[in-house]
């Protein structure tokens, strides 16, 4: 699980916490043992966006003049949706409180989410003088939620709670409070009852799917896949415990 933990400014992102969530990620991605992340925030809020007293500069931009050093900051940020897809293993946002900004993005990049009924949502760049087009929010809120949905929400920066975030599908589940960890781990249970070959495929698949134009473009990448799953020890064991009734017992082979 991973928990951003700055709770005395909701989880808001610094350079810091920006930079520790990159290496995490890095750590995560060759962990055989981790076959699911849950993302969460420490306190009574998942992540406030930017940090508004003050983010920091980007790693190693010391040197830099003011323009690329603010450049170099928008990336160290952005780049965590491309580094959220590129893992191997599944990510669970699992929302408490508050996700705005860029806290909103990260539940988008996730590929699932699970809100508290406390969580609520905004697109809060446009409320203090911003593009609401911003850490690849413009690209994913829309293929979630649909374009009207999502031009509106980007539009007016209006705050939206776990009820609505829920009916429009920004949610797959709304729970109590005091069960959102709870839900979380079962939802991960769930998805390590596959093989971790399969479930690192599918997830390859679904993103990339997303971003090429002709089905036929995933359909080749599916036939390819399902070879290459079909190969493996974990496949064959998958298959033998499905026939028994009986657990599986995964290897990653």
């Amino acid at each position: 699980m991973i928990r951003l933990n700055r709770p005395d400014r909701l989880n808001a992102m610094t350079t810091e916490l920006v930079e520790g969530l990159h290496q995490v990620l890095d750590r995560i991605a060759i962990d055989a043992d981790c076959r699911v992340v849950i993302l969460t925030g420490a306190g009574r809020g998942f992540c406030a966006g930017l940090d508004l007293t003050g983010y920091g500069d980007a790693p190693n931009t010391e040197d830099f003049g003011a323009v690329q050093r603010s450049f170099a900051v928008q990336k160290h940020i952005a780049g965590l949706m491309s580094h959220m897809r590129s893992i191997p293993q599944p990510i669970i946002a699992a929302v408490n409180g508050a996700a705005a900004g860029g806290g909103l993005a990260l539940v988008l990049g996730s590929d699932i989410r699970i809100g508290a009924e406390s969580s609520k949502f905004n697109v809060a760049f446009i409320r203090v003088g911003f593009s609401a087009c911003d850490i690849g929010t413009s690209w994913l809120l829309p293929r979630i939620v649909g374009v009207a949905r999502a031009q509106e929400m980007m539009l007016t920066g209006r705050v939206i709670d776990s009820a609505e975030a829920y009916r429009i599908g920004l949610l797959v589940d709304r729970v109590a409070d005091g069960d959102l960890e709870k839900v979380a781990i079962a939802k991960a249970e769930q998805i390590m009852l596959n093989t971790p070959f399969g479930v690192a495929l599918t997830k390859e698949a679904m993103w990339t799917a997303l971003e090429i134009p002709a089905m036929q473009s995933a359909i080749d990448l599916e036939n390819r896949q399902q070879i290459m799953a079909s190969r493996t020890e974990d496949a064959r064991e998958a298959m033998m415990a499905f026939m028994e009734k009986r657990p599986p017992n995964f290897q990653n082979k």
